[in-house]
């Protein structure tokens, strides 16, 4: 019984070896190809499922067939406008024939140092093209809106509104690619090539796009400097608000108190008037009263304390001073 149970055991582990070696199972985003003695047999399995092989002979490789990525390594470049910059790149590639794919690349590893080769041509050759604007922008929107801001300079002027010219002001260059452009031309360039090897390039993008390290210090000191002139312009502009708004005040309070004096000269002389009319009327009918109101308005104008005088009490002047019994 020992004997039997040990054969049975035996036998049950070399069956489930051999179910092992025969099928196979493909997972969901997989495919495989079957090769025998190193070589394909027949096309790509691309469904998923439990799949057969002839055991011991026959052996499975697995492609994946999802969309991958690719991230390319930071490239100094320089542009057609002799400016350097980093480039760093990005893609999405798929195994389109996984068959191709094997005798060609083997596995990711080897499509990754292909990727890595044509792409990072690809891009050199594109962008070594074109001027540096075309793989920074990606429209010509700004120049629009440029206008627009013109536009309203106009009108600000034309109403004498303070207008800070200096922040639209210098030369926007105009593009004819285009980043998105530029990417497409990327992958274009690319795709002919990664073709051979059973893959599709879905799409190319710009991750980042950077100045050379002496060249960008340069570009934020120049930033800087501009903000600055745009700062201290507005200052001016805001001084001169300032004395106009002070200048307004000075005339307002001049027209205010010239308008106040110009009424109280008015309620004075018509005060003055009425005295005089007054004085008028009862000096008309006592001249001689007249006279003596005068002559003390005189007294009163030249005698001082301090006053010394040598004169004749026969005089007009002083006949009042003169006791008559």
């Amino acid at each position: 019984m020992g004997n039997k149970s040990i054969v049975s055991i035996v036998i049950l582990v070399l069956i489930m070896i051999i179910f092992k070696m025969t099928f196979f199972e493909i997972n969901e985003g997989r495919q495989a190809i079957i090769t025998q003695f190193g070589k394909p047999v027949g096309e790509p399995l691309v469904e998923a499922g439990l799949h057969f092989k002839l055991p011991f002979v026959q052996k499975v490789q697995f492609v994946d067939k999802r969309i991958l990525s690719w991230d390319g390594f930071p490239n100094q470049i320089p542009t057609k406008d002799k400016k350097y910059i980093k480039v760093d790149t990005t893609a999405r590639w798929k195994v389109v024939d996984a068959l191709k794919f094997i005798q060609t690349v083997r596995n990711e590893r080897g499509a990754k140092g292909r990727l890595d080769a044509l792409l990072d041509s690809a891009t050199r050759d594109v962008i070594s093209n074109q001027n540096l604007v075309e793989a920074v922008r990606n429209s010509n929107g700004i120049l629009d809106k440029i206008e627009e801001k013109k536009n309203e300079i106009v009108k600000l002027k034309a109403s004498g509104e303070p207008v800070i010219e200096d922040e639209i002001t210098g030369e926007i260059e105009k593009i004819f690619e285009g980043r998105e452009k530029l990417s497409n031309l990327i992958a274009k360039s690319a795709s002919k090539e990664l073709a051979k090897f059973g893959i599709e390039l879905i799409d190319v993008q710009f991750r980042r796009i950077s100045y050379e390290a002496s060249v960008e210090t340069k570009v934020y000191e120049r930033m800087i400097s501009e903000r600055q002139r745009v700062a201290q312009k507005i200052r001016s502009i805001g001084q001169g608000e300032k004395a106009k708004i002070e200048g307004r005040l000075a005339r307002d309070l001049r027209e205010i108190k010239s308008e106040a004096y110009k009424k109280a000269e008015i309620v004075k002389g018509i005060g003055e008037a009425k005295a005089i009319r007054i004085y008028a009327q009862a000096l008309s009918q006592d001249p001689s009263f007249f006279e003596f109101t005068k002559t003390m308005d005189v007294y009163k104008n030249s005698l001082r304390e301090d006053a010394k005088f040598l004169m004749s009490s026969d005089g007009d002047l002083f006949k009042y001073f003169k006791k008559s019994y």
